[in-house]
């Protein structure tokens, strides 16, 4: 029996879910452990793909003080050695990790047990969570690291299927994720006017907090645009998408390289450890993106790199960056440890 843990936001939990998938594919439904904050619950906690989840009272680290945060680590220890009773009862033998706080208690669990631990890392710059017990795991899979024995991200198959030859601007897609990216978002007002009058259309994705907003807009002002705040499968929205402006999260970044939909990154510029820019500047040495600081962004700026982009030379660089089955390939290399 293999427990996933790990969460908190959607990054993490779209790795969780890719995994459970596979083993729910030959026949095992894993244990969840996350957290009873965070998004943990809104994604798993009616979920199928698992036998049974269990949502502890973990909390971040980050952003808080030095009491907050010796509160929070104390906090975790705590409920370590319950995960451990747990773990025992269920008769749990491995841990997948897919890091965040909400990770934790489990990871600790498994260190202080002697189990078997393997832990995926989204990024580039790894997290401080999974830092810490890495030196603990029997494997660690990452896109990043040159010795990972699966570096092809867990992306699903679908996206894959959207890969086609994209040489001509026709739609562009402005992506904030499922929370909406005020700053994409009003970037995406400011150049659709340029981009209605050049016959290129519009999907935009607005997070719910400025949906109505947005979706006037584009009525008033009579610009025709697929506007959505959320939409799940989102590759259902990109497939006629030739070029995509939007944050650097894992998760979206390896979505539409899997999709070879070029892209111009703008990395949230508070993210841990700079992670998105770190991203991004995977995908831009390769020549398959561009990268631009938030502050160095504005719509004349994006109009340029619009006019100059060559999609065509861009969509091929993202040929083979990606690969299918990461999710399928982890599984295996867990499931081959006994």
């Amino acid at each position: 029996m293999t427990a996933i843990t790990g969460g908190g936001t959607g990054g993490h939990l779209s790795i969780a879910k890719a995994i459970a998938e596979e083993y729910n594919k030959i026949g095992v439904k894993p244990l969840y452990i996350g957290s009873a904050n965070g998004q943990d619950k809104r994604w798993f906690e009616n979920s199928p793909l698992f036998y049974k989840t269990i949502f502890l009272p973990s909390y971040g680290v980050v952003n808080q003080g030095f009491f907050g945060k010796i509160k929070s680590l104390l906090n975790m220890i705590k409920l370590s050695f319950k995960v451990r009773k747990i773990l025992k009862n269920e008769g749990v033998k491995k841990i997948f990790s897919v890091g965040g706080y909400s990770s934790a208690p489990a990871s600790f669990a498994a260190v202080l047990g002697g189990m078997p631990l393997f832990i995926h890392e989204q990024n580039a710059c790894m997290g401080r969570l999974n830092k810490t017990v890495s030196f603990f795991a029997k494997e660690i899979f990452s896109s990043y690291d040159k010795n990972s024995k699966v570096k092809d991200y867990p992306v699903s198959g679908e996206w894959f299927k959207l890969q086609k030859k994209r040489a001509k601007l026709k739609t562009v897609a402005f992506l904030g994720g499922s929370q909406g990216a005020k700053f994409i978002n009003n970037l995406a007002l400011e150049t659709a006017s340029w981009l209605n009058e050049n016959g290129i259309k519009i999907v935009h994705q607005t997070g719910k907090n400025e949906y109505e907003k947005i979706k006037e807009f584009y009525m008033q002002n009579s610009i025709k645009a697929d506007v959505f705040a959320f939409y799940s499968p989102l590759y259902d929205k990109l497939k006629s998408v030739d070029f995509a402006v939007a944050r650097s999260g894992a998760g979206s970044m390896w979505e539409l390289a899997a999709a070879k939909i070029p892209a111009v990154f703008i990395p949230y510029p508070y993210a841990a450890n700079n992670h998105q820019y770190l991203n991004a500047k995977i995908l831009e040495v390769k020549g398959a993106a561009v990268v631009v600081k938030q502050n160095d962004m504005d719509a004349k700026t994006l109009i340029s790199i619009l006019c100059g982009a060559d999609i065509a030379v861009m969509n091929s660089a993202l040929e083979g960056l990606i690969k299918p089955n990461g999710a399928k390939k982890i599984v295996e290399t867990i499931e081959s440890y006994t």
